[in-house]
């Protein structure tokens, strides 16, 4: 790890208006420190934000508001999350372990970056660490890599289980740029896909700081499931993971929200599986029809083709979680 200066930011004025391009905000720190040991992240300064952000959980008629410094672990014990958007909580609670968890703000959760090996190893081309260099899981060891959204640069995956739920939730997520202008970016617009910057893994500003994770109000806490299929049972990366959610009445289903990770470089929202489910009875016959929907656009590597039938198992068991839930 280099050398580095670290600041405590007095306001947010202060850590938009005092930050040098070579410096980097921290919060919890779970992952940018890792990174920094790894000689992958080397800023020359750090400032840390953790007394500058806001840790509350607000809710009003519009739906729930979460400040950028809630911890992971406050988030899964918040009576409102757990009454109103118990999906997120799930996410959360099969992701990092109990300590990590503690750490952990909702601001970095959303900024962590990938975990494909070769971004990790810097004796290795990675376009994403070093841009033009080549992407080394193409045609290496891409077990865990996209099967989906991936371009010729990068078939690296988003990590975090958190931004599957709040892709699922149609989330927003309210930040502050380096001149001070509150801006609002949809939680789909957020993470980006690779094409030709696979360096880029989202589109928050430069310099810019997340105030909060926005998610408005929906009618899906009955029934909801978030499934993740892994290596072990705690402390892994998804495989696959599925977030499912649906709006029933009367058996059939009002709307439908369907969300993936371990498969692209963003949380991956099935469209088109999901407006398949809308109108349509909560069934078996469906929620497999829905999965082989979401599979068309599917384009597996040479060492990650069991993903495809891997997803449909999970789309179809998720569904059939969140009926189960009544």
């Amino acid at each position: 790890m280099r050398p580095f200066t670290f600041n405590k930011a007095e306001s947010i004025h202060k850590a938009l208006s005092g930050r040098k391009v070579t410096a980097q905000y921290i919060a919890g720190g779970t992952n940018l420190l890792d990174l920094m040991k790894k000689h992958i992240s080397q800023p020359e300064s750090l400032v840390d934000v953790t007394s500058v952000l806001s840790n509350k959980i607000e809710t009003d008629k519009k739906g729930i508001s979460i400040g950028a410094m809630v911890r992971n672990s406050a988030l899964t014990l918040d009576k409102n999350i757990l009454d109103d958007f118990p999906l997120l909580a799930k996410a959360i609670l099969a992701g990092a372990s109990p300590q990590i968890r503690n750490m952990a703000s909702t601001g970095g959760n959303i900024l962590q970056r990938t975990r494909c090996p070769y971004f990790y190893d810097v004796t290795t081309p990675c376009n994403k660490r070093n841009p033009g260099s080549g992407c080394s899981a193409i045609k290496g060891e891409n077990r865990m890599s996209a099967i989906v959204g991936y371009s010729e640069q990068c078939v690296a995956v988003h990590p975090s289980d958190m931004s599957v739920a709040l892709a699922a939730l149609d989330a927003n997520v309210l930040i502050i740029d380096k001149n001070q202008k509150e801006q609002i970016i949809p939680f789909k617009d957020f993470h980006r896909l690779p094409g030709d910057r696979p360096e880029l893994d989202n589109n928050l500003p430069p310099g810019a700081l997340i105030q909060s994770i926005e998610i408005p109000r929906n009618a899906f806490a009955k029934n909801c499931a978030y499934l993740k299929v892994r290596d072990r049972d705690s402390y892994a990366f998804a495989l696959v993971s599925v977030a499912a959610a649906l709006e029933l009445s009367g058996g059939k289903i009002r709307a439908a929200r369907l969300a993936s990770g371990g498969v692209a470089h963003k949380p991956w929202r099935w469209y088109e599986a999901e407006e398949f489910l809308k109108g349509k009875e909560a069934n078996i016959k469906n929620f497999e029809e829905a999965a082989e929907i979401a599979l068309k656009g599917v384009k597996p590597l040479s060492g990650n083709g069991f993903k495809g039938p891997m997803l449909k198992g999970a789309i179809v068991t998720g569904l059939k979680q969140c009926v189960e839930m009544q």
